[in-house]
């Protein structure tokens, strides 16, 4: 194992202690008649992944800050925002999976109200850690995660990958989407990541561009995955974006010309990335991973 894998894995295990002490203090917390949302909260928050949000966000800091105390509150919160977003995502009113991280998805467990409610949960305890957390710069910080995962962000993304389902694909389309659904809760974590450590305003501008390219090339590998990916692997049903209708990237340029236009934007993350932190960083080789990812 790599020197940057060791240290990925170790992030990873802040996070989720971190979300595990969370969930475990909500369920010490709440009223009897608050179980079944709590067991729902904690069945998708608790259930794997990557961990990749929290991951940069995290490292963002680390480039220049020492104390990763800190900034945990905020990683957790975001990793929250992150399954509240799959958790109403895979609801059958928006895309209808069944299968989320190698699990049936939150609602066939426990049923569409209770998942749109453990949705909603774990959106406002996200920011309710992260706004209790004391750090001096925990308002800006909130704000830039605030406005990246609203109706300008995120959410603003979701909105147009459903409304433009089953449309003429054109490449504007295609972009708008990639910038909001995806880049943006990056971009999210980049810039939260930088405010917390007061890094100055070069960093944070070679940080916003390098979370835009990786959420790029991280969309466009995801549309590759559907296409290509192993269910067993990629713990998510596949071909359901051309079952769908969406718009993607390889539906407009094909499956050689997607895997070259990831490359294109994976270069131009390095390349803030080593703006950022020098070259051959941490940031830097999380970037060269993803054109290789199998989930």
């Amino acid at each position: 194992m790599s020197g940057h894998e060791i240290a990925y894995q170790a992030y990873v295990r802040l996070v989720e202690k971190r979300l595990e002490d969370s969930m475990n203090a909500l369920a010490r917390a709440s009223s009897p008649y608050a179980e079944p949302l709590v067991q729902a909260m904690r069945y998708s928050l608790l259930a794997g992944g990557k961990r990749l949000r929290p991951v940069l966000l995290l490292s963002a800091y680390a480039v220049f800050g020492q104390d990763l105390s800190q900034p945990l509150p905020f990683a957790a919160g975001l990793e929250m925002i992150h399954t509240y977003s799959l958790i109403h995502d895979d609801l059958p009113c928006m895309d209808d999976d069944a299968l989320r991280r190698g699990l049936p998805t939150n609602h066939v467990v426990f049923g569409e109200a209770m998942a749109l409610l453990a949705g909603d949960a774990l959106l406002n305890l996200a920011f309710e850690q992260m706004s209790a957390s004391g750090h001096p710069r925990a308002i800006k910080a909130l704000h830039a995660i605030a406005k990246r995962c609203g109706s300008l962000g995120m959410i603003a993304g979701q909105t147009a990958d459903i409304s433009l389902s089953h449309q003429a694909p054109d490449r504007e389309k295609a972009r708008y989407i990639h910038l909001h659904k995806t880049a943006d809760l990056f971009t999210a974590a980049l810039e939260a990541g930088l405010i917390l450590a007061n890094a100055p305003l070069p960093a944070l501008n070679a940080g916003e561009r390098y979370a835009r390219h990786l959420g790029i090339a991280f969309q466009i590998v995801d549309d590759l995955l559907d296409l290509r990916g192993d269910v067993g692997v990629l713990g998510k049903e596949t071909h359901k974006d051309q079952e769908l209708g969406k718009i993607t990237w390889p539906s407009l340029v094909g499956e050689a010309q997607s895997q070259q236009d990831a490359k294109a934007e994976i270069a131009l993350a390095v390349q803030a990335a080593e703006e950022l932190e020098g070259p051959a960083g941490f940031l830097g080789e999380l970037a060269l991973k993803t054109l290789n990812r199998v989930q």
